[in-house]
């Protein structure tokens, strides 16, 4: 018997959903054996115990037995359908495809909580993480960030933990956009509680997701192994605020090795809670302060970031040879024509002649044989360093 078009057959759906109870969110040789064996014949194996599979040790094992004996498919799945969320298996028509390049490593199977689907947004996604006890400055970027990516038609994608993850995700929401956040246990648990809200708008305006089956708890294990899921899920990590050790930083490194864009937003060098994020940025990572800069580097071609510049001023725009000369004039008293030519490195009579286009710009002004900035350039001058 099998599901819907574009489903995967019942019998390996059923093997999969018990193999998220079994199974550690990223474990390799697991996932060496689901390529090589399946999922079914995986789970018989392990419930009739006669074969041992390779890579494992017999006590490793026999706990991974004791697990299969435990689990129960038909119920999780049942559950999970009753608290509205969907069990999402690789080549399903949701599924997102660049999962597939975390290798052996690849999820078992996802459950997802909330109406879009996982994988279109996945398709145009960025991940915001950061720390959890970040700054004002942290919270303050990571939310415009947030806001601006939603804008700008992106995915917003974080783990839904306090600091950097739920600023990030309220950004994405108050901007009335789309956020996605991957937990490190059941999607039906407000974890952590302090975000029960936070999640339940999440879950009504965009989507959970996570590897572990309903009900199933957070340890500090299954937190790092999220980080490799947010990195392969979307284009692009940018990470506001981490510490040496923070775990944002892992997520970094896994986009790198996927060979997905890696991003920093740069803090106070005095700040320990910068310190990762600038060496992110001196060794892989790209600096990056707005969502037009992230935009720019995951987008499309095209997709440009605003040049930055100062203001331009009238002086700015005036020819080589015309701020030569009145670079020449002094700044206190006036002086002749001769001494500004001598000044510019021209001709006199060439200088004669850009000192009466500066005067009809009102940069300069003449009085007898001499020549002196006008009292608004003066001032100009002396306040900005010769910026007019």
């Amino acid at each position: 018997m099998t599901s819907a078009a574009g489903s995967a057959p019942e019998e390996e759906r059923l093997a999969r959903a018990a193999l998220t109870r079994i199974l550690e969110p990223g474990d390799e040789v697991g996932g060496r054996w689901l390529r090589e064996t399946g999922a079914v014949e995986v789970v018989r194996r392990l419930i009739e115990g006669e074969e041992l599979l390779a890579g494992v040790t017999p006590a490793r094992w026999e706990g991974l037995r004791a697990r299969a004996g435990k689990a129960r498919p038909e119920r999780d799945l049942a559950e999970a359908w009753d608290a509205g969320v969907r069990f999402v298996c690789p080549g399903e028509a949701e599924w997102p495809v660049q999962l597939d390049d975390l290798g052996d490593a690849r999820p078992v199977g996802l459950w997802v909580r909330g109406r879009p689907s996982l994988r279109i947004w996945a398709l145009r996604s960025v991940a915001v993480v950061g720390a959890r006890a970040c700054t004002e400055y942290g919270a303050h970027m990571a939310a415009g960030l947030g806001a601006g990516l939603a804008e700008r038609g992106w995915v917003v994608v974080s783990g839904g933990a306090y600091g950097v993850d739920g600023a990030a995700h309220r950004g994405a929401l108050g901007a009335g956009g789309a956020t996605v956040a991957v937990l490190a246990c059941g999607v039906d648990r407000a974890y952590p509680r302090g975000h029960a809200e936070l999640l339940r708008r999440i879950a009504e305006q965009g989507l959970l997701v996570g590897e572990l089956p309903p009900g199933d708890h957070p340890t500090p294990s299954r937190f790092i192994l999220r980080n490799r899921l947010i990195a392969a899920l979307t284009r692009g990590s940018v990470v506001v605020e981490a510490a040496y050790r923070s775990g944002a930083l892992a997520t970094a490194r896994s986009a790198r090795e996927l060979g997905r864009f890696t991003m920093g937003v740069p803090g106070p060098a005095t700040s320990g809670l910068s310190a990762g994020v600038h060496e992110l940025l001196r060794r892989d990572g790209v600096l990056v302060t707005d969502a037009a800069e992230i935009v720019e580097l995951v987008g499309d071609m095209g997709e440009l970031a605003p040049e930055r510049r100062g203001p331009v001023v009238p002086r700015d725009l005036l020819a080589p040879e015309a701020a030569r000369v009145l670079a020449a004039v002094p700044g206190r008293g006036s002086a002749s024509a001769q001494e500004i030519a001598l000044g510019a490195g021209m001709v006199v009579d060439a200088a004669i002649g850009r000192l009466y286009e500066l005067r009809s710009l009102g940069f300069v002004e003449r009085h007898g044989d001499g020549w002196q900035l006008t009292r608004q350039a003066n001032a100009s001058v002396l306040q900005k360093g010769g910026g007019w």
